[in-house]
Protein backbone atom coordinates (compact mmCIF):
# COMPACT_ATOMS: atom_id res chain seq x y z
CA UNK A 1 0.00 0.00 0.00
CA UNK A 2 1.21 3.48 -0.93
CA UNK A 3 0.57 5.95 1.90
CA UNK A 4 1.04 9.71 2.10
CA UNK A 5 1.66 11.25 5.54
CA UNK A 6 1.46 15.03 5.79
CA UNK A 7 3.44 16.61 8.60
CA UNK A 8 5.91 13.73 8.40
CA UNK A 9 8.65 15.72 10.15
CA UNK A 10 6.35 16.45 13.07
CA UNK A 11 6.09 14.57 16.34
CA UNK A 12 3.21 12.21 15.56
CA UNK A 13 4.07 12.08 11.86
CA UNK A 14 7.61 10.89 12.57
CA UNK A 15 6.47 8.07 14.85
CA UNK A 16 3.72 7.02 12.46
CA UNK A 17 6.03 6.94 9.44
CA UNK A 18 8.57 4.89 11.35
CA UNK A 19 5.94 2.31 12.33
CA UNK A 20 4.49 2.16 8.81
CA UNK A 21 7.95 1.49 7.39
CA UNK A 22 8.52 -1.27 9.95
CA UNK A 23 5.28 -2.86 8.73
CA UNK A 24 6.43 -2.77 5.10
CA UNK A 25 4.35 0.10 3.71
CA UNK A 26 5.64 2.49 1.07
CA UNK A 27 5.50 5.92 2.65
CA UNK A 28 5.75 9.39 1.16
CA UNK A 29 6.16 12.10 3.76
CA UNK A 30 5.49 15.76 3.08
CA UNK A 31 6.44 18.66 5.36
CA UNK A 32 7.19 22.37 5.04
CA UNK A 33 9.75 22.36 7.90
CA UNK A 34 8.41 25.68 9.20
CA UNK A 35 10.08 27.53 12.04
CA UNK A 36 7.32 27.37 14.68
CA UNK A 37 9.96 25.48 16.66
CA UNK A 38 13.58 24.59 15.90
CA UNK A 39 13.65 22.87 12.47
CA UNK A 40 16.77 20.94 13.52
CA UNK A 41 14.52 18.65 15.55
CA UNK A 42 12.42 18.00 12.45
CA UNK A 43 15.56 17.32 10.44
CA UNK A 44 16.73 14.82 13.07
CA UNK A 45 13.38 13.03 12.96
CA UNK A 46 13.34 12.66 9.19
CA UNK A 47 16.99 11.59 9.11
CA UNK A 48 15.87 8.42 10.87
CA UNK A 49 13.19 7.78 8.26
CA UNK A 50 15.38 8.35 5.24
CA UNK A 51 17.47 5.29 6.01
CA UNK A 52 14.58 3.25 4.58
CA UNK A 53 14.33 2.76 0.82
CA UNK A 54 10.53 2.72 1.21
CA UNK A 55 10.45 6.33 2.43
CA UNK A 56 10.36 9.38 0.18
CA UNK A 57 10.46 12.89 1.65
CA UNK A 58 8.97 15.93 -0.08
CA UNK A 59 9.67 19.41 1.25
CA UNK A 60 6.54 21.25 0.29
CA UNK A 61 3.81 23.39 1.84
CA UNK A 62 0.42 21.71 1.57
CA UNK A 63 -1.30 25.10 1.28
CA UNK A 64 -0.12 25.10 -2.35
CA UNK A 65 -3.24 23.27 -3.52
CA UNK A 66 -2.17 22.89 -7.14
CA UNK A 67 1.19 21.37 -6.22
CA UNK A 68 -0.40 19.05 -3.68
CA UNK A 69 -3.01 17.81 -6.16
CA UNK A 70 -0.30 17.30 -8.77
CA UNK A 71 1.62 15.14 -6.30
CA UNK A 72 -1.46 13.03 -5.56
CA UNK A 73 -2.30 12.71 -9.25
CA UNK A 74 1.21 11.47 -9.98
CA UNK A 75 1.61 9.10 -7.01
CA UNK A 76 -1.98 7.79 -6.73
CA UNK A 77 -1.89 7.24 -2.99
CA UNK A 78 -4.35 4.71 -1.60
CA UNK A 79 -4.36 6.30 1.85
CA UNK A 80 -3.64 9.84 3.03
CA UNK A 81 -2.97 10.44 6.73
CA UNK A 82 -3.17 14.18 7.27
CA UNK A 83 -1.27 15.34 10.36
CA UNK A 84 0.20 18.63 9.12
CA UNK A 85 -1.16 21.60 11.07
CA UNK A 86 -0.24 24.70 12.98
CA UNK A 87 -0.30 23.44 16.54
CA UNK A 88 -0.51 25.16 19.91
CA UNK A 89 -3.26 27.03 21.73
CA UNK A 90 -1.12 29.89 23.08
CA UNK A 91 0.46 30.72 19.72
CA UNK A 92 -2.99 31.04 18.16
CA UNK A 93 -3.54 34.10 20.36
CA UNK A 94 -0.49 35.78 18.82
CA UNK A 95 -0.61 34.65 15.20
CA UNK A 96 -4.14 33.66 14.17
CA UNK A 97 -3.38 33.88 10.44
CA UNK A 98 -0.97 30.94 10.72
CA UNK A 99 -3.89 28.76 11.83
CA UNK A 100 -6.20 29.85 9.02
CA UNK A 101 -3.43 29.25 6.47
CA UNK A 102 -2.25 25.86 7.72
CA UNK A 103 -5.33 24.35 9.34
CA UNK A 104 -8.11 25.64 7.08
CA UNK A 105 -6.46 26.28 3.71
CA UNK A 106 -4.08 23.35 4.17
CA UNK A 107 -6.91 20.94 4.92
CA UNK A 108 -8.85 22.31 1.94
CA UNK A 109 -5.87 21.34 -0.26
CA UNK A 110 -6.03 17.79 1.10
CA UNK A 111 -9.80 17.47 0.61
CA UNK A 112 -9.63 18.82 -2.92
CA UNK A 113 -6.84 16.38 -3.79
CA UNK A 114 -8.98 13.53 -2.43
CA UNK A 115 -11.88 14.72 -4.58
CA UNK A 116 -9.80 14.91 -7.75
CA UNK A 117 -7.64 11.85 -7.03
CA UNK A 118 -9.90 9.50 -5.00
CA UNK A 119 -8.32 7.60 -2.12
CA UNK A 120 -9.44 4.49 -0.27
CA UNK A 121 -9.22 6.25 3.08
CA UNK A 122 -8.46 9.73 4.41
CA UNK A 123 -7.43 9.81 8.07
CA UNK A 124 -6.91 13.25 9.58
CA UNK A 125 -5.94 14.79 12.91
CA UNK A 126 -8.52 16.63 14.95
CA UNK A 127 -8.10 17.47 18.63
CA UNK A 128 -9.63 17.10 22.07
CA UNK A 129 -9.68 20.91 22.11
CA UNK A 130 -12.95 20.81 20.13
CA UNK A 131 -14.76 19.90 23.37
CA UNK A 132 -13.97 23.32 24.86
CA UNK A 133 -14.73 23.65 28.55
CA UNK A 134 -17.32 20.89 28.62
CA UNK A 135 -18.20 19.79 32.14
CA UNK A 136 -19.59 16.45 30.96
CA UNK A 137 -16.90 13.80 31.37
CA UNK A 138 -15.60 11.69 29.87
CA UNK A 139 -15.83 13.46 26.51
CA UNK A 140 -17.78 11.45 23.95
CA UNK A 141 -17.86 11.82 20.18
CA UNK A 142 -21.60 12.52 20.42
CA UNK A 143 -21.10 15.54 22.71
CA UNK A 144 -21.65 19.11 21.51
CA UNK A 145 -18.49 20.69 20.12
CA UNK A 146 -19.77 24.05 18.90
CA UNK A 147 -18.25 26.26 21.60
CA UNK A 148 -14.45 26.24 21.09
CA UNK A 149 -12.45 28.45 23.44
CA UNK A 150 -9.40 28.96 21.18
CA UNK A 151 -8.81 29.67 17.51
CA UNK A 152 -6.82 26.44 17.29
CA UNK A 153 -9.87 24.51 18.50
CA UNK A 154 -12.10 26.40 16.07
CA UNK A 155 -9.92 25.37 13.12
CA UNK A 156 -10.00 21.73 14.20
CA UNK A 157 -13.78 21.82 14.52
CA UNK A 158 -13.89 23.39 11.06
CA UNK A 159 -11.82 20.49 9.73
CA UNK A 160 -14.40 18.04 11.04
CA UNK A 161 -17.26 19.93 9.40
CA UNK A 162 -15.42 20.21 6.08
CA UNK A 163 -14.47 16.52 6.14
CA UNK A 164 -18.08 15.53 6.80
CA UNK A 165 -19.31 17.66 3.89
CA UNK A 166 -16.71 16.36 1.44
CA UNK A 167 -17.40 12.79 2.51
CA UNK A 168 -21.11 13.27 1.83
CA UNK A 169 -20.74 15.15 -1.46
CA UNK A 170 -17.83 13.25 -3.01
CA UNK A 171 -17.93 9.85 -1.29
CA UNK A 172 -14.55 10.29 0.41
CA UNK A 173 -14.15 7.74 3.24
CA UNK A 174 -12.81 9.94 6.03
CA UNK A 175 -11.86 9.29 9.66
CA UNK A 176 -11.11 12.11 12.08
CA UNK A 177 -9.06 11.44 15.21
CA UNK A 178 -9.46 13.63 18.27
CA UNK A 179 -6.02 13.39 19.87
CA UNK A 180 -5.73 13.88 23.64
CA UNK A 181 -2.47 15.55 24.82
CA UNK A 182 0.08 13.35 23.08
CA UNK A 183 3.54 13.11 24.64
CA UNK A 184 6.71 11.04 24.34
CA UNK A 185 10.19 10.86 22.76
CA UNK A 186 10.84 13.25 19.85
CA UNK A 187 8.00 15.47 21.14
CA UNK A 188 7.27 19.13 20.48
CA UNK A 189 9.33 21.65 22.50
CA UNK A 190 6.28 23.86 23.09
CA UNK A 191 4.42 21.13 24.97
CA UNK A 192 4.35 21.29 28.77
CA UNK A 193 6.19 18.03 29.45
CA UNK A 194 9.05 19.11 27.18
CA UNK A 195 9.36 22.71 28.38
CA UNK A 196 8.94 21.65 32.04
CA UNK A 197 11.75 19.10 31.71
CA UNK A 198 14.08 21.62 30.11
CA UNK A 199 13.30 24.25 32.77
CA UNK A 200 13.63 21.89 35.74
CA UNK A 201 17.02 20.65 34.57
CA UNK A 202 18.14 24.24 33.96
CA UNK A 203 16.93 25.37 37.38
CA UNK A 204 14.42 27.77 35.82
CA UNK A 205 10.83 28.30 37.01
CA UNK A 206 7.91 26.69 35.24
CA UNK A 207 4.59 28.43 34.71
CA UNK A 208 1.69 26.59 36.35
CA UNK A 209 -1.63 27.98 35.17
CA UNK A 210 -4.84 28.06 37.21
CA UNK A 211 -2.57 27.39 40.20
CA UNK A 212 -2.23 23.76 39.09
CA UNK A 213 -5.95 23.03 39.14
CA UNK A 214 -5.91 21.43 35.68
CA UNK A 215 -5.98 17.87 34.44
CA UNK A 216 -5.14 16.29 31.10
CA UNK A 217 -5.70 12.92 29.51
CA UNK A 218 -2.00 12.50 28.67
CA UNK A 219 -1.55 9.86 25.97
CA UNK A 220 1.82 8.28 25.16
CA UNK A 221 2.80 8.37 21.49
CA UNK A 222 3.16 4.55 21.46
CA UNK A 223 -0.51 4.20 22.32
CA UNK A 224 -1.51 6.79 19.71
CA UNK A 225 0.28 4.88 16.95
CA UNK A 226 -1.24 1.58 18.10
CA UNK A 227 -4.63 3.20 17.61
CA UNK A 228 -3.98 4.65 14.16
CA UNK A 229 -2.43 1.62 12.44
CA UNK A 230 -5.44 -0.75 12.61
CA UNK A 231 -7.73 2.00 11.31
CA UNK A 232 -5.90 2.24 7.98
CA UNK A 233 -7.75 -0.65 6.24
CA UNK A 234 -11.04 0.15 8.01
CA UNK A 235 -12.41 2.91 5.81
CA UNK A 236 -15.88 4.05 6.89
CA UNK A 237 -18.82 4.60 4.60
CA UNK A 238 -18.72 8.37 4.78
CA UNK A 239 -17.25 10.26 7.71
CA UNK A 240 -16.58 9.11 11.26
CA UNK A 241 -14.84 10.46 14.37
CA UNK A 242 -12.93 8.77 17.17
CA UNK A 243 -11.43 9.95 20.42
CA UNK A 244 -7.91 8.61 20.82
CA UNK A 245 -6.69 9.14 24.37
CA UNK A 246 -5.60 7.35 27.52
CA UNK A 247 -8.96 7.46 29.34
CA UNK A 248 -7.08 8.34 32.56
CA UNK A 249 -6.80 12.08 33.30
CA UNK A 250 -3.78 13.16 35.35
CA UNK A 251 -3.76 16.18 37.66
CA UNK A 252 -1.17 18.76 36.60
CA UNK A 253 0.51 18.88 40.01
CA UNK A 254 0.91 15.08 40.05
CA UNK A 255 2.32 15.30 36.54
CA UNK A 256 4.93 17.78 37.80
CA UNK A 257 5.69 15.60 40.83
CA UNK A 258 6.31 12.65 38.50
CA UNK A 259 8.75 14.72 36.47
CA UNK A 260 10.53 15.81 39.66
CA UNK A 261 10.85 12.19 40.79
CA UNK A 262 12.21 11.00 37.45
CA UNK A 263 14.60 13.93 37.09
CA UNK A 264 15.56 13.77 40.79
CA UNK A 265 15.23 17.53 40.99
CA UNK A 266 12.59 19.86 42.43
CA UNK A 267 10.74 22.26 40.15
CA UNK A 268 10.46 25.98 40.83
CA UNK A 269 6.76 26.73 40.44
CA UNK A 270 5.40 30.05 39.23
CA UNK A 271 1.70 29.87 40.06
CA UNK A 272 -0.47 31.84 37.62
CA UNK A 273 -4.18 32.35 36.92
CA UNK A 274 -6.00 30.53 34.11
CA UNK A 275 -4.75 31.56 30.69
CA UNK A 276 -7.02 32.63 27.86
CA UNK A 277 -8.00 29.80 25.51
CA UNK A 278 -7.10 27.01 27.94
CA UNK A 279 -9.48 24.36 29.29
CA UNK A 280 -9.79 22.96 32.80
CA UNK A 281 -9.65 19.27 31.92
CA UNK A 282 -9.68 16.69 29.16
CA UNK A 283 -10.92 13.13 29.52
CA UNK A 284 -11.47 10.77 26.59
CA UNK A 285 -14.27 8.25 26.26
CA UNK A 286 -12.46 5.73 24.05
CA UNK A 287 -15.22 3.11 23.86
CA UNK A 288 -15.93 3.78 20.16
CA UNK A 289 -12.32 3.15 19.16
CA UNK A 290 -12.21 0.11 21.43
CA UNK A 291 -15.22 -1.36 19.63
CA UNK A 292 -13.78 -0.53 16.21
CA UNK A 293 -10.23 -1.86 16.52
CA UNK A 294 -9.77 -3.12 20.09
CA UNK A 295 -7.84 -0.01 21.07
CA UNK A 296 -6.32 -0.32 24.54
CA UNK A 297 -3.76 2.24 25.78
CA UNK A 298 -1.15 0.53 27.92
CA UNK A 299 1.37 3.21 28.96
CA UNK A 300 1.13 4.77 32.41
CA UNK A 301 2.15 8.41 32.87
CA UNK A 302 5.14 7.26 34.93
CA UNK A 303 6.37 4.85 32.22
CA UNK A 304 5.66 7.29 29.40
CA UNK A 305 7.49 10.19 31.01
CA UNK A 306 10.42 7.91 31.79
CA UNK A 307 10.70 7.09 28.07
CA UNK A 308 10.55 10.77 27.19
CA UNK A 309 13.20 11.81 29.71
CA UNK A 310 15.59 9.06 28.59
CA UNK A 311 15.25 10.34 25.03
CA UNK A 312 15.49 13.99 26.07
CA UNK A 313 18.71 13.51 28.03
CA UNK A 314 20.20 11.63 25.10
CA UNK A 315 19.07 14.18 22.48
CA UNK A 316 19.95 17.28 24.50
CA UNK A 317 23.30 15.75 25.37
CA UNK A 318 24.29 15.75 21.74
Amino acid sequence: MNILVTGAAGFIGHHLCRRLLELGYRVTGIDSFNTYYDPSLKEARTAQLQSSSNFHLIRQDITDADAFTALCRKQRFQVIIHLAAQAGVRYSLKNPKAYIDANINGFFSVLEACRICPVEHLIYASSSSVYGNSTKVPFSESDRTDEPVSLYAATKKSNEVLAHTYAELYQIPATGLRFFTVYGPWGRPDMAYYSFTRAILAGEPIQVFNHGKLSRDFTCIDDIISGIIPLIPRAPKGHTLYNIGNNKPVELLYFIETLEHLLQKKAKLEMLPMQTGDVLSTYADISALQRAVGYEPKTSIEAGLKKFIEWYVSYAGR
